[in-house]
């Protein structure tokens, strides 16, 4: 029920947007009936395949779901990228068909106002020199001699047929800049979706935590956050988390939520990886649920992670070290829960009666908009869910969208920290576009 409503919600945003499309590519290229009803039939079979690429989970194998999902998104997100690129395109001649028409205004009211002032004879004494001076009267013509017969001249040879006129240079210019809309729209979700979403890089960060014991100073954890098990990852992108991870050589693995994307049935491909990744770490595998866990099925995602060996870490604590010195690591729920589980949410102070209150602190928790409460409690809290935007074009919409502008990268309050991951997998559209997946090999600095 709930994707069937974010389906319909799709709906209502893209189905306008792939009609003004539409309309704005059969102008710019002049297409005929039969080729407007082809593009109509495109439009429309990529909206209903990227539906059905969800819905039909358990009607149609995973391959042909794959497929339509992959296809359907593309054209999708074509759709949505270049409608808002030619709106920005349409804005521009808008505002400067509207300042040349001002303009036009403006300098037409002084011109007239010249004319009104002017008397009646002026035209006449212009003609006849400088102001003041009488006009003299014209001499009478001689009567016209009869002219003499002449031939008829012959016809002028035929013209070459002419050249089609030129389009006017604003024109060509508007149609120009639609052009780089449509193309950029479409090779950027073809990139996304064939390229962006594979395009796999480490991110590596120092950060000082007040209290690290000495010989903690240099421990190194390793990030894997937001993977979506589930339609669009399977076997190789876990294949490939398992070499990035191994190629960071972390001293810890956590992995900080939205570990499944919606089907429970890959629980089972999470129980596999954490069991694949747990002995590349010598204190292991901790975890976290994050919101797409609970719309999956938490019990079914947590004992698949239980199972593959992992430390479940919902409202708990954990010492990572020994006598020689150690920090805590704190876990909480997705604050998701809170609106829709009973007594759900994350509860700091129950996962802080975990752990020695003397020890630095450094919490895992899915959703950034948590570190206002956090910062006075912890020295890091280490982060996912936004995947960096996920589609950037140019500009971040996500800065402006999302609580307090936590999108990626390091955040600070006060004497506390935020790291956050941009994500492994993709939710919604399987593609990525200026925001590349990633695994952080998070370094803790003695301060």
């Amino acid at each position: 029920m709930r994707f069937l409503i974010i389906s319909v919600i799709i709906l209502l945003v893209v189905g306008p947007m792939g009609v003004y499309v539409h309309r704005r590519a059969s102008r710019l290229l002049g297409l005929g009936p039969r080729a407007r009803r082809a593009l109509s039939f495109l439009l429309a079979a990529g909206l209903i395949a990227m539906t059905l690429s969800r819905l039909g989970r358990g009607a149609l194998p995973d391959g042909v779901l794959r497929a339509m999902g992959l296809g359907g998104s593309t054209i999708s997100l074509a759709v949505l990228i270049s409608a808002v690129l030619l709106a920005v395109v349409d804005l521009g001649r808008l505002i400067a068909r509207l300042g040349r028409a001002a303009l036009a205004r403006a300098t037409a009211a002084p011109r007239a106002a010249d004319l009104a002032g002017r008397p009646a004879d002026a035209a006449a004494r212009a003609e006849g020199g400088a102001a003041g001076e009488p006009v003299a009267p014209a001499e009478p013509l001689a009567p016209a001699e009869p002219l003499a017969p002449t031939a008829r001249p012959a016809a002028p040879p035929s013209a070459p047929p002419s050249a089609p006129p030129a389009l006017p240079r604003r024109a060509f210019l508007a149609n120009g800049a639609a052009g780089s809309a449509f193309l950029i729209g479409g090779g950027s979700a073809v990139y996304g979706a064939l390229v962006g979403r594979h395009d796999y890089v480490i991110e590596e960060i120092a950060i000082p935590i007040p209290g690290l014991p000495r010989s903690l100073d240099g421990f190194s954890i390793v990030q894997l956050s937001d993977i979506h098990l589930g339609l669009f990852v399977g076997e190789p992108e876990m294949r490939a988390a398992e070499d990035l991870v191994r190629k960071a050589r972390g001293d810890l693995i956590v992995m900080t939520g939205d570990l499944i994307d919606f089907d429970p049935r890959y629980a089972e491909h999470l129980g596999r990886l954490t069991r694949r990744l747990g002995p590349l770490a010598r204190e292991g595998v901790a975890a976290i649920p994050g919101n797409h866990d609970h719309f999956a099925g938490i019990d079914a995602t947590l004992d698949a992670l239980e199972r593959g060996g992992a430390h479940v870490l919902q409202n708990r604590g954990r010492v990572i070290g020994g006598a020689g010195g150690a920090f805590a690591l704190l876990g909480v729920d997705d604050v998701w829960a809170r609106r829709r589980v009973p007594a759900g949410g994350p509860d700091l102070g129950r996962a802080l009666a975990d752990v020695p209150r003397d020890l630095p602190r450094v919490l895992l928790c899915h959703n950034p908009v948590f570190f206002p409460e956090a910062a006075g409690e912890v020295a890091l809290q280490i982060s996912g869910h936004t995947h960096g935007g996920q589609v950037n074009l140019v500009v971040r919409p996500a800065d402006v969208v999302l609580p307090h502008g936590y999108v990626a990268g390091l955040y600070q309050r006060g004497s506390a920290h935020l790291y956050i991951n941009r994500g492994f997998g993709t939710a919604g559209p399987p593609a990525r576009i200026g925001a590349p997946p990633e695994v952080s090999r998070i370094v803790l600095v003695a301060a």
